[in-house]
């Protein structure tokens, strides 16, 4: 049996979180013992409770990862200098907890200057998952490098993460591709109370507000429907928090500096009847039963996220925009396209609107996609065994 430490970032508040808890329900318990430390108390914390997986809540775990803009990568940089000097006693406590254990486990890439620290303090192995495509700048370079020299084995979620991380340090790097884990065992799942269960199509979206993730572009689909006659037939249902921050444009911009959310953009707009709000939701799978398909109009050409391949296993189509076809097939498990248009993006809903069997089939294809692709005994097997050629490499 080996010991292994998960240091999570997140605590339940993002799919990260989530997927690292699916890997953990799945795994031998006969080969391997894990805890958990979060850096935030959440949801996920119950999970734990309920898998009788040891969960420590630990808020000065540190963590920072590089940003678009120069400057505030700058900021970003003396905060992190700023937050490392105050978590001397955590950084004490966790390596005097690692050395009782045979390998820790970085859940998010933003996390590596931990594990850069920890590496010279002790012998144990350290493996960290990658799950982003981060900007490719000097300082996601630096801190990808740092990270190499780290860690003794990688995570990718997809082939997509494997491909920039490598590139960004200009070489191979020992890891595997392990898609995230998702499955439908809560097969009794109550519709969320607050989403109108009416003959319109409900769209879900599945995400914080941020201007990469493309959830504005949905005002300019929904103008596109009204526009047609048939705002009465679509309802798009928005999951997360809408405060308007970080990178923004026109009027956004000038909105997030008044305090204003995107529901304040989308009331302006005179699109109020077509959106629901529902603000941070701890069980998504209410909302994936209550919604006939997902929408993600993303601008980072990323359609494989936690979101999506949930989505998926609830027998809901997709709707996305990008290249990398493994989950989001266009016309097999929902519609992948190229560039956001938002008169196509109309177009593609009201026809799932207006014909619920293809709706149904699509739905029916993603489902049995993610079935295989996302295993759990299957997918917690190959990470296991990653985590023991790690420590076997790590004692030789």
């Amino acid at each position: 049996m080996i010991r292994v430490l998960c240091i999570d970032g997140e605590g339940g508040w993002g799919g990260s979180s989530r997927s690292l808890a699916k890997s953990l329900q799945y795994l031998d318990r006969d080969a391997v013992r894990a805890e958990v430390w979060c850096r935030r108390e959440g949801p996920i914390q119950e999970v734990y409770a309920r898998l009788g997986i040891p969960c420590r809540i630990v808020p000065q775990i540190p963590a920072s990862g590089a940003v678009e803009r120069f400057s505030r990568n700058l900021a970003s940089e003396a905060l992190a200098q700023i937050g490392w000097l105050r978590s001397k006693t955590i950084k004490t406590n966790l390596l005097s907890r690692i050395r009782e254990v045979d390998l820790v486990h970085f859940n998010l890439e933003s996390q590596w200057r931990l594990a850069c620290w920890l590496r010279p303090q002790h012998d144990r192995a350290q493996t960290m998952h990658v799950r982003t495509n981060p900007i490719d700048n000097m300082f996601a370079r630096r801190q990808s490098r740092a990270a190499v020299a780290a860690v003794n084995r990688f995570v990718f979620i997809t082939e997509n993460e494997r491909m920039h991380f490598e590139r960004m340090v200009g070489q191979a790097v020992s890891g595997e591709v392990i898609f995230n884990i998702v499955d439908r065992e809560n097969v009794n799942i109550a519709p969320h109370p607050a989403i109108p269960m009416d003959n319109r199509l409900r769209v879900g979206v599945l995400s914080n507000f941020a201007w990469q993730r493309g959830v504005d572009r949905l005002v300019d689909v929904a103008e596109a429907i009204a526009e047609r006659g048939q705002r009465d037939d679509i309802v798009f249902i928005i999951a997360g928090h809408m405060h308007l921050r970080g990178h923004l444009e026109g009027r956004l911009k000038a909105l997030g500096r008044c305090g204003s959310t995107f529901a304040d953009y989308v009331n302006e707009r005179g699109l109020g009847d077509m959106f629901v709000f529902l603000g941070h939701v701890s069980q998504p799978e209410a909302v994936y039963v209550s919604c006939d398909v997902l929408a993600k109009p993303t601008r980072l050409d990323n359609p494989w996220g936690r979101d999506i391949i949930e989505a998926l296993a609830f027998g809901r189509p997709v709707i996305s925009i990008g290249t990398y076809d493994c989950f989001v097939e266009n016309n097999v498990t929902g519609f992948l396209l190229q560039s956001f248009d938002p008169e196509i993006w109309a177009e593609r809903l009201l026809s799932l609107h207006h014909d619920r069997e293809l709706c149904r089939r699509l739905g029916a294809a993603g489902s049995e996609r993610v079935a295989t692709l996302c295993n759990g005994p299957a997918r917690a097997a190959d990470l296991l065994s990653l985590w023991q050629e790690a420590v076997s490499a790590r004692r030789l």
